[in-house]
Order: C-alpha cells, then sequence, then structure tokens
C-alpha cells in the first residue's frame, strides 16, 4: 500500500507531481496527495484552542461519512490530537486497537480507528498550534518512519504558512490602527496643482491630490497602499474625494476640478453617490490604476449616467505601462494625462517625443486632449508647445498648494 521512501522530503517531492513548478501547492492539494500516498481514508488539520480541538482542513475518501467537519470541534482532552501533543499516545500507531491509551478514546471503537499517524504543527515561537492527523478505519502495520517523516515535512509546512497568515493579520491590524487614528485626528489634507493652458499662460483647471500630516511622513501612495491591504482603500478615498470637492463652491465656474478615483470606487458606487447633486461639466475623473481592469463595463456602467450630465473622464499617468493604454481603448476618455516618465527629459530623449507625439496623434484622431504631467522645466515645456500639447502642470509652473493659495492663481497678475 505504501512505496518507500528514500526521504521524507524526497517522499513530499514526489507526492501527485506537486513539486519542481516553482509554485507553492495549496494546502487542501497537498493534504489530499498526503492522504492518498499514506493509504489512508482521512486527514485533516486541527488547531487546539481552548481546551477544544477544531478541525480547519480535512480531505476524505468519501468512501464512508466522515464523522467531522470543517468549523466542527471537540474537547482536547477527548481526542488523539492532544494526547499526541503532551506525549501520551506515540505519532505513528499501525493498530489504534492494540494501544491502551487509545481505547479510552470512544472513537477508536466507534468509529473504528485503525492505523492513525499524529505529528504537532509548531509556529515560528515554538508554540504548538495543532497537529496534522492521518487515520484508516483499518490496520496497517507497514507504515514507517519514513512514512512519519512525510507527515513531519508536511506539519512544518503547515506551519510556515499559518505563521504567514498570522503574520499578515498583525500587520493588518497595525496598519488598521495607523488609518484609524490617522482618519480619527484628521490627518488627511487636500491640496491643488493648477493646470494651465501653456498658450495662453493661465489656469484652467486644478488637480485635487491628498496629502498626510502625520509624523513621521509617509508619502500618499503608500497610504493608499497600506489602506487596501487593510481592506479600507475605498473608505479612505472616499474620504479624499469629499473634501476635494469643498473646492468647488469657492472656484469660479470657469475652471474645473480634477478628482482621482479607483475602478473600485467607482464600481462600489461611491462615486455616484458624492457627485450627486455636484456641476458635473466643471469636474474630471481621472481613472487611477496602474493593473489591468478585468470588466471595463463595470466602470461604464456606473460612469455612463455621469457621463450623460457632463462629467468627463481622464486616464491618468499615460505611458507609464501596459494597463493604462488598455484603459484609453476601452473607457474613450475626454482626456489622456502624459505620465512623468515620458514629460521628464522629453527635450533630450528621441523616444519620449515619439511616443508623446504618438499620443498626440491618437488624441486628434480620437478628438481627446493631451495634459502633460510634471513638467519640470522651461526646456521640457517648450518641446510640450511644439507637439501642440495645450494644457500642462508641473512643479515649473505650479506646485500643489492649499485652496486659498491655489486660488491666488486666478488672480489678474
Amino acid at each position: 500500500m505504501n512505496s518507500p521512501l528514500s526521504a521524507a522530503a524526497a517522499g513530499l517531492a514526489g507526492l501527485d507531481g506537486l513539486s519542481g513548478t516553482g509554485v507553492k501547492p495549496s494546502l487542501p492539494r497537498l493534504l489530499g496527495a498526503i492522504r492518498q500516498h499514506l493509504g489512508m481514508d482521512v486527514a485533516f488539520v486541527s488547531e487546539i484552542l481552548d481546551d477544544r480541538r477544531y478541525f480547519r482542513h480535512i480531505d476524505a475518501d468519501g468512501a464512508r461519512p466522515t464523522p467531522i467537519a470543517v468549523g466542527g470541534s471537540d474537547p482536547a482532552e477527548d481526542s488523539y490530537c492532544l494526547r499526541v501533543i503532551d506525549g501520551r499516545l506515540p505519532e505513528l500507531m499501525g493498530d489504534a486497537c492494540a494501544n491502551a491509551e487509545a481505547l479510552t478514546l470512544a472513537a477508536t471503537r466507534a468509529l473504528p480507528v485503525g492505523a492513525h499517524m499524529s505529528v504537532p504543527i509548531r509556529l515560528a515561537d515554538g508554540h504548538v498550534y495543532g497537529t496534522f492527523c492521518c487515520f484508516s478505519h483499518a490496520p496497517d502495520l507497514t507504515l514507517t518512519e519514513r512514512d512519519l517523516g512525510v507527515m513531519r515535512v508536511f506539519a512544518a509546512m503547515v506551519g510556515e504558512q499559518i505563521q504567514e497568515s498570522l503574520d499578515e493579520g498583525e500587520a493588518r491590524r497595525v496598519v488598521d490602527g495607523r488609518i484609524e487614528a490617522m482618519l480619527r485626528d484628521d490627518g488627511l489634507r487636500v491640496v491643488y496643482q493648477p493646470i494651465f493652458d501653456v498658450g495662453e499662460h493661465r489656469v484652467t483647471g486644478f488637480e485635487a491630490l491628498s496629502r498626510f500630516s502625520t509624523d513621521p511622513y509617509r508619502a500618499p501612495d503608500i497610504w493608499f497602499s497600506e489602506a487596501a491591504v487593510a481592506g479600507r482603500a475605498i473608505e479612505l478615498e472616499t474620504r479624499a474625494i469629499r473634501l476635494a470637492l469643498l473646492a468647488l463652491a469657492e472656484l469660479p465656474a470657469s475652471t474645473y476640478l480634477a478628482i482621482n478615483a479607483s475602478p473600485e470606487t467607482i464600481v462600489a458606487g461611491r462615486l455616484a453617490e458624492l457627485l450627486d447633486g455636484l456641476p458635473l461639466d466643471r469636474l474630471l475623473l481621472e481613472v487611477t490604476e496602474h493593473h489591468a481592469i478585468e470588466h471595463y463595463e463595470d466602470i461604464a456602467r456606473v460612469v455612463e449616467p455621469l457621463r450623460e450630465r457632463g462629467l468627463r473622464i481622464a486616464i491618468d499617468d499615460a505611458g507609464a505601462g501596459y494597463a493604462s493604454f488598455r484603459h484609453i481603448l476601452n473607457l474613450h476618455p475626454h482626456v489622456v494625462k502624459l505620465d512623468i516618465s515620458i514629460t521628464r527629459a522629453i527635450d533630450t530623449d528621441r523616444s519620449r517625443r515619439a511616443l508623446a507625439a504618438a499620443l498626440c496623434g491618437f488624441a486628434a484622431e480620437t478628438g481627446c486632449k493631451i495634459v502633460a504631467e510634471g513638467v519640470e522645466t522651461e526646456a521640457e515645456l517648450r518641446v510640450i508647445r511644439a507637439l501642440g500639447i495645450s494644457r500642462a502642470q508641473g512643479f515649473f509652473l505650479g506646485r500643489p498648494v492649499p485652496l486659498n493659495e491655489a486660488k491666488g492663481w486666478l488672480s489678474p497678475s
């Protein structure tokens, strides 16, 4: 029933073709592969918690009903698991009914339990999480220490995965606490960067950008990335948009406001709520996403009614990666924002100029406009003008500032 192993690790590596792919097999797949390799009827991973045994993962051959279920629990003292951990039962029993201690447990005869193997699962600090167990209803005296070695290798792998999960959970709790404190203390503020008509050198709009007043300072992209880890990205983004929109009432009707929103926030429906009742013809929605979007139709379903009421759409960071070009083709934007990676050194780099010129040609063909981001020198601005790009923003033209200062750009010089 059991093939001999030259070593425990070698046996594990050969199970069901699970090794050599460079991809970590899933725990359930490994559990089933090891159960079948050992010729057992049931295999499971348990956790010992507060004097109870909890079944976390189970694999069975399906030949007969399994008396345990994922999430189920029973008193730890009534289990093989606890008695293996504390040494009252051996890790390997070819016939549990031949062990006097095992016979004190009702399950031994009731199931019945024939062959039984169980090894502790330990975490990084040495704490015993629970056990990895396999049993069959019939005895199997061919099981050896080599088979038990396979069990121990698997238990170590399970321990690593559980530890990673616990570490990730702790990291999420830390991040969540940091975000909660920042929001509670009003650590989020919005600044406004002017967008210029470079031909007339006048401000036509402002982009609202998030800033965080925290000590030590942490960049906005870090805050939003961590919010995603903590499952609070939409909440944080919604707060930022709500604060940004307050500027509409203080800016002249001839000036537009650009706000940033991720596809997740758009699809969640929060955007439509935030924009309800506002003059949408004064808003430019910049879709911020550096990864491929799977379902553009979901975004279109939310955005189309807003577009019909005057909302304009922009694709941010065009040229920063392949995803941005897919967004341009699928979302049909009114504005394409040329990424700083193209604008920077455009006066000295032929490739950057060529790519910018190609986007300008696309814009002319499709009727959208180009805004060059990240203009930082006079020479870059000259090339931008020469390419026929009429809108630009960047430190050379104006830095992001609080609203009261931003309104100064609109005053007669």
